[in-house]
């Protein structure tokens, strides 16, 4: 593959890593947009910090023509309904959502340019399935999918817009549910799959979207999900 411009925010860590680590490897060039600094060189990469909550993006670290961005960053605020405060609500959505609407508002002129372009935007299975104490996370990641196919329609034709919506995922904003193996475990046998998710299950998915591999595929929302989403054992 000729050599092209990718956005990673959030790809210092967990599946935003594992996709810069596979758009690197591929002979592209990947600006990292993080808080913090990747733990390794990789050939091609190169971070600025950043935070998608206070910061503006600064158009100066941005190519003229942009092959693909993708939003990576989330929480996971699992609390009951009655013990989220408005305020969690709103973080979640500023994170989110407000933050991924200000990267691509800031990356939109570059991605037209290219003619040929791709976003990636992250939701979760929550959305399409109704989950004890995820209101905060499905209600701003419910807003993501709708994002999504709202881009694709006013994107097209120069710049694909799809979506990733995992089920849980070993990654270090999960760490907490497998610090225990056999706790882990246990979850990983509630799928139709039988184990949780891992960040070259979705790295991999991420980087397929990103690619011309996916040239005639937009405003999709794809639960990489064990099947949790679909499929009942």
């Amino acid at each position: 593959m000729s050599e092209k411009n990718f956005i990673v925010v959030g790809g210092s860590k967990g599946i935003g890593l594992g996709i810069t680590k596979r758009l690197s490897a591929a002979g592209h060039q990947v600006i990292v947009l993080s808080r913090s600094a990747l733990a390794e060189q990789l050939p091609g990469v190169t971070h600025h910090v950043f935070d998608v909550t206070t910061d503006d993006v600064d158009k100066s670290w941005l190519p003229n023509s942009i092959d693909g961005v993708a939003y990576c960053p989330g929480s996971i605020n699992l609390r009951s309904f009655r013990s989220l405060k408005p305020e969690i609500f709103r973080e979640d959505f500023e994170l989110n959502v407000v933050g991924a609407v200000k990267v691509l508002q800031a990356t939109h002129s570059g991605l037209k340019k290219n003619g040929a372009s791709s976003v990636l935007l992250f939701s979760t299975v929550a959305v399409a399935q109704g989950m004890h104490a995820h209101a905060s996370i499905a209600a701003s990641k419910g807003a993501i999918e709708g994002l999504t196919r709202t881009l694709a329609a006013e994107f097209s034709p120069h710049t694909r817009v799809n979506c990733l919506a995992p089920a849980l995922t070993d990654t270090p904003l999960t760490e907490k549910f497998f610090a225990d193996p056999e706790k882990a475990k246990a979850l990983g046998e509630k799928y139709p799959l039988g184990r949780t998710g891992s960040v070259d299950d979705l790295a991999e998915a991420g980087a397929f979207l990103l690619s011309q591999k996916s040239s005639w595929i937009t405003g999709q929302v794809w639960g990489i999900d064990g099947g949790m989403s679909s499929v009942r054992k």
